[in-house]
């Protein structure tokens, strides 16, 4: 498969994502979230109540998804992603996909990977993450220079992210989002975390100077005001989405809709019978 070129520029400094993982494995990263989504995860396995043979992994953090699913093939997030067509009956897509500059491409190539019936499931940052962040430090910049730098990824709406799924061929397709909420001392221990997950701001448009101190201290302060913890006003609180996406590979075996005016009976006729004492 040849990696298809971008028609627009690049959202992600890869070079500098890929920094900052190995940053946050040397310190040891944080990996709240990460657990949260493996757990979710392996819960909706158990619903589905089939067993998995040939299961693959996308994810910037292998040693944590390889141990929660042993046996799994485990490959980086890259582009073109290393992936022997119809080769699983199973691809997970773990919590990197918020990063891709071609995320239908990436949810195109799992689908290509799955056999005949084969589950895909994703999971990513969605759009409500961190807006109490991005809201503090558009205002504290906004105030003290006049202008905007692009400060925290932008993330997809469910909408648009379930719109992925339908436009990379998968059948019945689900997006649901778990909200998470975190509480925190203040921004800047907010900030240390993001970097110890490996999540910290490595955008190709990002400013490439130290911002000012002064910008920083404001938009901790608007946050303090704005975002406060409701069980220790003291510290402050901070959104994360996780977004989850289901889709399975078609198969004559599946459901299917039925066919506009196959139905035998109006609507009007059922609601009519139901009336009825």
């Amino acid at each position: 498969m040849t990696d298809p070129a971008p028609s627009r520029p690049a959202l992600t400094d890869r070079a500098a994502l890929l920094r900052q993982r190995d940053r946050a494995r040397r310190l040891g990263p944080v990996d709240l979230f990460h657990r949260i989504a493996a757990d979710e995860i392996q819960d909706r396995l158990v619903e589905v109540n089939r067993t998995f043979t040939d299961p693959a992994l996308v994810t910037g953090f292998p040693e944590f998804w390889g141990d929660r699913f042993p046996g799994a093939q485990v490959v980086a997030d890259d582009p073109v992603l290393d992936l022997a067509p119809g080769a699983h009956d199973l691809v997970i897509h773990a919590l990197s996909l918020h990063w891709a500059d071609d995320p239908v491409g990436q949810i195109v190539q799992c689908r290509r990977a799955l056999r005949e019936d084969g589950l895909f499931i994703g999971v990513a940052f969605g759009n409500q993450t961190l807006t109490e962040l991005r809201a503090a430090l558009a205002q504290a910049e906004a105030q003290l220079t006049g202008g905007l730098s692009p400060r925290v990824l932008p993330m997809g709406e469910i909408r648009d992210l379930g719109g992925l799924l339908h436009r990379s061929g998968l059948a019945l397709p689900v997006a649901d989002v778990l909200p998470q909420r975190a509480s925190y001392r203040d921004l800047f221990h907010l900030a240390r975390d993001l970097r110890a997950m490996g999540e910290g701001n490595a955008m190709a448009a990002r400013r490439r100077t130290p911002t000012r101190r002064a910008v920083l201290d404001l938009a901790a302060a608007k946050m303090a005001c704005h975002s406060p913890d409701r069980d220790d006003p003291s510290r402050v609180t901070a959104t994360f989405d996780l977004v989850f996406l289901t889709g399975w590979a078609p198969s004559d075996s599946q459901p299917k809709p039925l066919r506009p005016g196959s139905a035998q009976t109006s609507l009007a006729d059922a609601l009519a019978k139901l009336r009825k004492p």
